[in-house]
C-alpha cells in the first residue's frame, strides 16, 4: 500500500472522510453479504433475511455498496461485481480473508486519541487465547501478506551453509514453508504458541510440506529455543515488543545459533527520524493502539540489540516491500 503525502484540500478531505468507505466494506464483509449473494441476484428483503438484518437498513447499505462499485443494482435486485466476486467471496482463490482482522483493527484504531494521551493501548480485553475467531482472522490476515512476500524475501538470504532453520512466531508458517521450498535439504522448525500451531499445521498441510517442517510450542518471550540452528527468522515479531523484551529475545535467539549462523530480522526498519518507510510510521500507531509497548524500531536500535547479543557483520537488506531485513552473524 503506497503512502503519499497530502498536498491539496481535496486530498485532505478524501483522507478525512475515507473512513466511510472502509466502514461500509467492513460491515458488509462482517455480515457476509458478498458471500450470501455469491453468483446470485437477490433483493434487499432476501439479503436482510439471510444476514439477520433490518430490511430498510440493509437496503441502504447495499445501495452504498453500489456507489463503491462492489455491487450492481437492477430492477431492485443486487449482484456482486467482478471485484467483489474475485476478492470478497469466501472460498475464492483471491479471497481477502484478512478483512476479518481489519474489522478487528477498526475497534482498536478508534481509541487512537486516548492512546496518544496515555502513551499506550487503552483497549481492555480478556485473555485472547481462547478467542478462536479472532486468532483465525489474525493468522489469515498475516498469511495473505506473508505468503505473497516470503518466497521473494527468502531469495535474498544466503542459504548455502544452512541446514536447519528456526522460524520464531511462525504464524501461518509462510516463511517456514518458503525456506523449506527454497532448499530441499533444509529442515525447518516452526515455533509459536500452542494455540497457534494447529493453524500453522493447517496451512503447511495444504502445501504438502508436513514432512519437512517440525512444530515446537512455546512463548518467544519466555524460555529458550534450544540450539543447533544455522538460521533463525524473526519475521514481523520485534514490533510487538518493547526494547527490553527485544534485547532479551534477540539474545536468546543468538544463543540458539551455531557458529557461522545468522539471525534475520524482518520488519519495518525505520530511518533515524522515524518517518520512513511511511507505512512503518503508520504501523507504529497500530502498535500504540493495539499493544502495551509495541513500536516500529530503527536500524540502530535493532542493530544495537544484535551487537549486545554478540552478533557481528550486521547488515541491512532492502526488499521489494515496505519491510526490510537486518541480518547479524554469529562468529
Amino acid at each position: 500500500m503506497a503512502i503519499e503525502a497530502i498536498k491539496t484540500k481535496k486530498e485532505l478531505s478524501e483522507a478525512v472522510y475515507g473512513f466511510r468507505a472502509s466502514r461500509i466494506i467492513l460491515t458488509a464483509f462482517e455480515l457476509g453479504l458478498f458471500s450470501k449473494l455469491g453468483e446470485n441476484s437477490l433483493n434487499a428483503a432476501q439479503l436482510a433475511a439471510a444476514s439477520a438484518t433490518e430490511p430498510r437498513a440493509c437496503e441502504r447499505l447495499l445501495n452504498a455498496l453500489c456507489v463503491l462499485g462492489l455491487l450492481k443494482k437492477a430492477g431492485g435486485r443486487f449482484r456482486n461485481t467482478k471485484i467483489s466476486r474475485d476478492h470478497l467471496l469466501a472460498g475464492k482463490p483471491q479471497f481477502m480473508a484478512g478483512l476479518t482482522h481489519s474489522a478487528s483493527q477498526w475497534q482498536t484504531w478508534h481509541t487512537l486519541s486516548d492512546a496518544v494521551r496515555r502513551g499506550t493501548s487503552v483497549i481492555k480485553r480478556q485473555a485472547n487465547r481462547k478467542d478462536e475467531k479472532r486468532r483465525r482472522g489474525f493468522i489469515a490476515a498475516m498469511h495473505e501478506r506473508a505468503s505473497a512476500q516470503a518466497p521473494r524475501i527468502v531469495r535474498l538470504l544466503d542459504l548455502a551453509a544452512v541446514n536447519r532453520c528456526l522460524d520464531i512466531g511462525a504464524g501461518s508458517g509462510a516463511y517456514a514453508m518458503a525456506l523449506a521450498q527454497a532448499k530441499k535439504s533444509l529442515r525447518v522448525v516452526a515455533f509459536d504458541l500452542p494455540e497457534v500451531l494447529p493453524l500453522t499445521r493447517e496451512y503447511v498441510r495444504r502445501e504438502r510440506l508436513l514432512p519437512r517442517i517440525d512444530f515446537v510450542p512455546g512463548d518467544f518471550n519466555r524460555g529458550g529455543f534450544g540450539s543447533g540452528y544455522d538460521l533463525i527468522m524473526l519475521s514481523a515479531i520485534v514490533h510487538m515488543n518493547d526494547a527490553q523484551q527485544n534485547r532479551r529475545l534477540i539474545a536468546r535467539a543468538a544463543a540458539a545459533l551455531n557458529r557461522g549462523g545468522q539471525l534475520v530480522v524482518q520488519d519495518f526498519i525505520m530511518g533515524p527520524d522515524r518517518t520512513r518507510p511511511g507505512l512503518g510510521a503508520l504501523f507504529a500507531l497500530n502498535m500504540l493502539v493495539a499493544t502495551a509497548h509495541g513500536d516500529s524500531y530503527t536500524a540502530a536500535e535493532i542493530g544495537g540489540w544484535m551487537r549486545a547479543a554478540g552478533l557481528k557483520k550486521i547488515k541491512k537488506k532492502d526488499t521489494p516491500f515496505d519491510a526490510a531485513l537486518l541480518i547479524g552473524w554469529k562468529e
